[in-house]
């Protein structure tokens, strides 16, 4: 079996490429920039260069591939909708120019909404386009990832944390190495056919306020919770240069998983991945801070 891994150096990617060559695949690689791929990696993938933007990028390069795991990298595009439509048009044409017979499909709690979630959207149109398609497909419905705390370190530093969420309203969090497993799982599975929806949430649903209780525990000093309005953050958004249309992708984002959701696949035992965020903040998060 040929299976194909999409950003493999992501923080998601990187842990299911070494979950599928341990388990004795050699996967194709597709990658933006194969000198980016980890040199340890390097003998035990083939890596083609790929633009998952770019139709006949992507066909070329999943040539011969059984399986694929899907994951839409960041754009760049002034509207991200746009870049998760040119996404989807390529996967397709590979689909159906190449034969590829199961996609595990890295989607987002809130894409059963199908509309009035911002970038999330674009996960939702693909999961549509998909389930057309007639493929054999498993969505990844994933929860709020740990990583995103890296996108907070500034803050994180000056001993604060601030969200558009509500700060005491829990919701599932989730180790990215955690959706690897899961994704590892269902790509060298070769038994299973059909469409399914596999929620992936985390060990615990926590508030930010919790969230803040955890990170000051491993710091050793403790961290404010910030409550901002949407407007606070379309503000700061549009300061740091962002267009519109990438404001409002990751403002409408939040507010769709906020404002009266609650996800369509209920945690239970299928759904709930080990790791602890109190496990994964002093390797991944507490470094950083110092």
């Amino acid at each position: 079996m040929t299976i194909a891994v999409t950003t493999p150096t992501g923080n998601v990617g990187r842990h299911l490429l070494r979950l599928v060559v341990q388990a004795g695949e050699r996967p194709r690689v597709l990658v933006r920039d194969p000198e980016r791929l980890d040199e340890a990696a390097r003998g035990f993938v083939d890596a083609v260069a790929t633009d998952q933007l770019d139709t006949e990028s992507v066909v070329r390069a999943t040539a011969g591939v059984e399986a694929v795991h899907w994951i839409v990298p960041p754009s760049g595009l002034d509207d991200p909708l746009e870049g998760y439509r040119r996404a989807t048009d390529a996967l397709l044409a590979a689909v159906r120019e190449n034969g590829i017979r199961r996609v595990v499909f890295q989607s987002s709690s809130g894409a059963e909404r199908r509309h009035g979630a911002g970038e999330i959207d674009g996960l939702a149109a693909t999961e549509v386009a998909l389930d057309d398609a007639g493929v054999d497909v498993t969505h990844l419905r994933c929860g709020y990832f740990f990583s995103n705390l890296l996108f907070d370190l500034d803050s994180l530093k000056a001993g604060t944390i601030a969200t558009a969420f509500d700060v005491d309203a829990p919701m599932p969090w989730v180790a990215p190495e955690d959706i690897a497993a899961v994704a590892a799982v269902r790509l060298l599975d070769r038994s299973w056919s059909g469409r399914h929806v596999q929620a992936v949430h985390g060990p615990e649903d926590l508030s930010f306020r919790d969230v803040a209780a955890i990170v000051g525990d491993a710091v050793g000093r403790p961290i404010d919770v910030v409550q901002l309005g949407d407007d606070d953050v379309r503000a700061t958004l549009t300061a740091a240069g962002m267009t519109p249309a990438q404001v409002e992708a990751l403002v409408g984002m939040t507010a769709g998983i906020r404002d009266g959701y609650t996800p369509e696949n209920p945690r239970d035992y299928t759904t709930t991945t080990p790791t602890t965020l109190a496990g994964w903040v002093p390797a991944n998060l507490v470094p950083l801070l110092r």
